[in-house]
Parts: C-alpha cells; structure tokens; sequence
C-alpha cells in the first residue's frame, strides 16, 4: 500500500526536522539516562499492532516503532548515540506504574490519556486516536449495545474501556455481566469457546486479535462506539526538559516520511488512515 500521499500535502506546512539538541547538561530523567546509558522502557507484549512481544522476545508494533525514534532523539540529547534500552513487559496499570515509580523513563504501548492518569504520570502529544467497541461472533444474534441485555461481556481489567464499558451499560439500562479479564488473548479464547458473548476493547486491537485467531471469518465488530480512546506516551511527572525531547521526536516522525512508513508497516492492511487520525499527525507536527 502506497502511504507517502496521505500526509504529504497536509504536513507540507509543518515539515519542520527538530534541530539537534544542544550539548547543555540536562537534569531529572535525561541526567539519569545519560549517567546508566541505558533507558528503561516499559512496554505492552500483547497490544497486536500497537506493542507486543515477538516470537524471539523483541518488542514490535507501531508504538514501538515510534518510541524507537523517540529512544534516539534522547541518544542524540545525552550524547550517547548507543543506549542499552531495557525493555519492561507489563500491563497498562503495571506500566503507570513502572513510571510513576521511576522504574522506567518511558512508556511504549497503547495507553489512553485520561485525567486521573495524569495525577500520578505525564504524557508525551498523542501518538493514535481509536474508539472503543464490542467484538461478537457472526452468529451472535446481537446487533448492538442494547442487545447485550444478559450477556457477558470480557474486558481488559484496568483500563479505561472497563470503566466506559460500565457507564455505557448503565446509562442504557443494560443488565449484562462483565468479566474482567487480564490477557488480550482471553478475550478471543472466551468467544471462541462461548464462554463470552462479547469482548469489549478499542477497536484497532480488536482486528489486530482476530487477524491472528484461529478462524477471522467467524467474527465482527459491532457498529457502536464505546468510547474516544486518545493513545500518548506515558513520561515522568514534572520534567519538562524530558517530555519536550520526546514531543521533538514526535515532530521529527510526524513531519517527515517517517510517519507513513510506520502507519503502513503496522496498519496498512487495516486500511487507511482516518481523518481524524491525520488531523492528529498535522496538530501534533509543532512548529519551532
């Protein structure tokens, strides 16, 4: 799939390569980074296309692609062209964690911003925007949310798509049990055995799943959007020096070809992107 035409004209504009950092002495997560050489980063083995972990044990995906760009802008910052990264496996609230704690110096996966996250982390510009939905099996005999009355629905335990998925059902008045699950691939194996009539997720990652079950051809995403789910990368609290490092790499990829490479490695065959996800890339291309 030919990429480049998606971005070119609207990114004409602010085609602007980050400068080279300068070689100023950096304080907080850049001076811890520099002093190891190495950077800790924490990632999702089970986000299919956004972060997972690869048959060999190496980190994949369209996150990982972009926070390897971002691993060598802060290279570039430290003066170390060759950090050791140690890459963390975890789930979306072990990897908050990780950060808050000061584990890791950065978070690479398929987080959404929220409010209440930011109390305890930072985060980078926005790296994707998806919506949340239900994934059923074709002959379901469900044609949407309000369809889910007695059923019970499988979901990622932690993450915010639990918690919309509670108030969604709420709001509609929509007696179904929902069964917190805590692996993305439970989720699928609950469907495939009845075990489930639904999995709620964001949607991407649904395809992403169930272009690698056993038979893609016995499910479908219903038409109903469960929630906005607007993906960054999670950061240390209070250190601007550090987040305005990563928001130069994220320029360096938005602006450049960068972007339709990565976009068409890991999304492509899900086909292109939309216009909101484009806007995103424009808004997020900041000037100098």
């Amino acid at each position: 799939m030919h990429t480049r035409s998606l971005f070119a004209v609207a990114l004409l504009g602010f085609a602007l390569v980050a400068s080279p950092a300068s070689a100023q002495s950096a304080g907080g997560t850049l001076a811890k980074i520099k002093a190891a050489k190495a950077i800790n980063v924490a990632f999702s083995p089970d986000s299919l296309p956004f972060s997972m972990k690869t048959a060999s044990g190496d980190p994949a995906g369209y996150s990982i692609d972009i926070c390897k760009r971002v691993i060598a802008q802060i290279g570039r910052t430290v003066g170390d062209a060759n950090l050791k990264v140690n890459w963390m496996p975890g789930t979306v609230s072990e990897r908050l964690q990780m950060i808050a704690s000061g584990r890791a110096d950065l978070e690479c996966g398929n987080t959404t911003v929220t409010q209440t996250r930011l109390a305890t982390v930072d985060f980078s510009g926005l790296i994707f925007v998806d919506s949340g939905g239900f994934l059923i099996k074709q002959n379901a005999g469900i044609r949407g949310a309000t369809d889910l009355g007695g059923k019970k629905i499988a979901v990622l335990k932690g993450t915010t798509t639990e918690i919309r998925l509670n108030e969604v059902l709420r709001t509609r008045l929509v007696n179904a049990t929902i069964v917190p699950i805590t692996a993305a691939e439970e989720g699928i194996a609950m469907l495939e055995a009845g075990t489930a009539d639904a999995y709620a997720g964001d949607k991407i990652k649904l395809v992403g799943l169930v272009a690698t079950s056993k038979d893609p051809s016995i499910f479908v995403l219903l038409g109903d959007d469960l929630s906005l789910e607007p993906y960054a990368l999670a950061l240390p609290r209070n250190d601007s020096d550090f987040r305005l490092e990563v928001n130069k790499a994220l320029t360096q990829v938005y602006a450049t070809s960068d972007i339709e490479q990565i976009f068409g490695q890991n999304l492509g065959r899900l086909g292109r992107p939309s216009g909101l996800l484009a806007a995103m890339y424009l808004l997020y291309a900041i000037p100098q």
